[in-house]
């Protein structure tokens, strides 16, 4: 036990400060959602539409962050501190680039995206205004990406808490000056949140500029380093895209099933995703001591850090599943008043529940495969995890299933058969060696 207390303060020196700027990003959408619901039905529907794309959009770019923390970790942990600010540096420069291109396609498109989802005039119109000015806040949506990616590589998750954190509070009071104060409506809520994106990125250039000085590091792009950061997080980003995938697919289901399940599997979705933040941490934690123990040559601790984050998630898992499970004939009624509604959801959370310890592995092993660097693997073990995921699914349309039973049978595929599938590909991996490539 005195051995593992030094490695567990670690762990949670690096995991709670995350958990906290994890918590933060969604608040962004929840601010806004509240705020422009009080203008009423059509900003709200509006603001439902855009924030679709745009959360599309960030979720297949959030490799940046992913593909950074291990590349600056193990030139950390191999005692190149300038390398690994510079590694970062990079990581900046290419989530620059991207997110310039991003933001002038975007705006070009905005009309068609806004399209596809065939709402009314009115609400079309509010989402179109939305979104085209939320284009210009993905550049500094991917350079927050990158430089958090940067700091935790560095060992440092504890900024990344604060400026999260102050980004939320200026978000925040950005929109109710811009809302209600100048009466812009909705359209005064992506120029309020564009706003705090760009002053988050401005906190982030000036810590950036003292690592690169502290540690002699050029803030100069370097072509082949981007270039090669580049291909890095290709992976990560198809890796990313296949979660997406199965993540369409199972709501493409529940909306196959009828209204009512597709409300209820949005209930077990919202839970999975809120347990999914402390997971998060865990495997941000991970993350950034695998790449550093690499870096430094030390194979031992690295099998360490899995060992402990493994049991951590499992237990988590465990205890998280307890509570959802007590919790399930009440969770329905907390999103809906409608106690048939709240019924039909039951049977979906206890599967859930009785799930979790898988899931509480399966998100910390994430993070020691993507801490290695492993992304190539990951990509394509996520294409081999929906050889199983897809026919089951295609199973449940085939038999119509339906109701409380259906909504059941489509929680243990996506939790059962899916998750099971990315513990086996995961497990399998890490019970190897292959992953452990020491060095810078």
């Amino acid at each position: 036990m005195a051995a593992g207390t030094p490695l567990n303060r670690e762990i949670l020196r690096l995991a709670l400060p995350a958990l906290g700027a994890l918590v933060a990003e969604p608040l962004f959408l929840i601010v806004d959602a509240a705020l422009v619901g009080h203008l009423g039905v059509v900003p709200l529907a509006a603001l439902g539409v855009a924030s679709a794309v745009l959360q599309t959009i960030v979720g297949l770019m959030v490799f940046l962050a992913y593909s950074t923390t291990p590349a600056v970790a193990r030139r950390f942990g191999a005692g190149e501190h300038g390398s690994a600010v510079s590694a970062g540096i990079d990581g900046l420069w290419l989530a620059l680039g991207l997110g310039a291109v991003l933001a002038a396609v975007g705006s070009l498109l905005t009309p068609w995206l806004i399209g596809l989802f065939g709402a009314g005039p009115d609400v079309s119109a509010a989402a179109e205004a939305y979104l085209g000015i939320s284009m210009w806040g993905l550049p500094a949506m991917l350079i927050v990406f990158a430089a958090t990616g940067l700091l935790r590589g560095m060992q440092d998750t504890v900024t990344p808490l604060w400026i999260a954190g102050a980004g939320f509070t200026a978000n925040a009071l950005l929109n109710v000056l811009f809302i209600y104060g100048f009466g812009w409506g909705i359209a005064g809520s992506a120029i309020g949140t564009v706003f705090a994106q760009w002053a988050m990125v401005a906190a982030y250039v000036v810590v950036v500029g003292r690592l690169a000085r502290r540690h002699s590091a050029s803030l100069r792009p370097r072509v082949d380093s981007v270039t090669t950061s580049a291909r890095t997080g290709v992976w990560m980003f198809l890796r990313t895209v296949s979660l997406r995938a199965a993540l369409l697919a199972t709501v493409a289901v529940a909306s196959a099933l009828g209204t009512a399940e597709l409300a209820g599997w949005q209930v077990a979705y919202t839970i999975f995703s809120a347990a999914a933040f402390a997971l998060d941490a865990l495997a941000i934690a991970a993350q950034a001591l695998v790449g550093r123990g690499l870096g430094a040559g030390d194979e031992r601790f690295v099998r360490r850090v899995l060992g402990r984050t493994v049991a951590w998630g499992l237990w988590f898992g465990v205890a998280v599943g307890l509570v959802i499970g007590c919790l399930s004939g009440v969770i329905g009624l907390v999103f809906t008043s409608d106690t048939a509604i709240a019924a039909l959801v039951q049977p979906a959370l206890i599967v859930l529940a009785i799930a979790q310890p898988v899931c509480g592995v399966v998100f910390v092993l994430d993070g020691v495969l993507m801490g290695a660097g492993d992304g190539r693997y990951l990509a394509l073990a996520g294409l081999a995890n929906l050889v199983p995921f897809v026919p089951a699914l295609l199973v449940l349309v085939w038999v119509g299933a339906a109701g409380a039973s259906g909504l059941a049978w489509l929680a243990g595929a996506f939790f059962g058969v899916y998750m099971l599938a990315r513990l086996v590909t995961l497990g399998a991996r890490v019970r190897g060696a292959r992953w452990l490539t020491a060095g810078a």
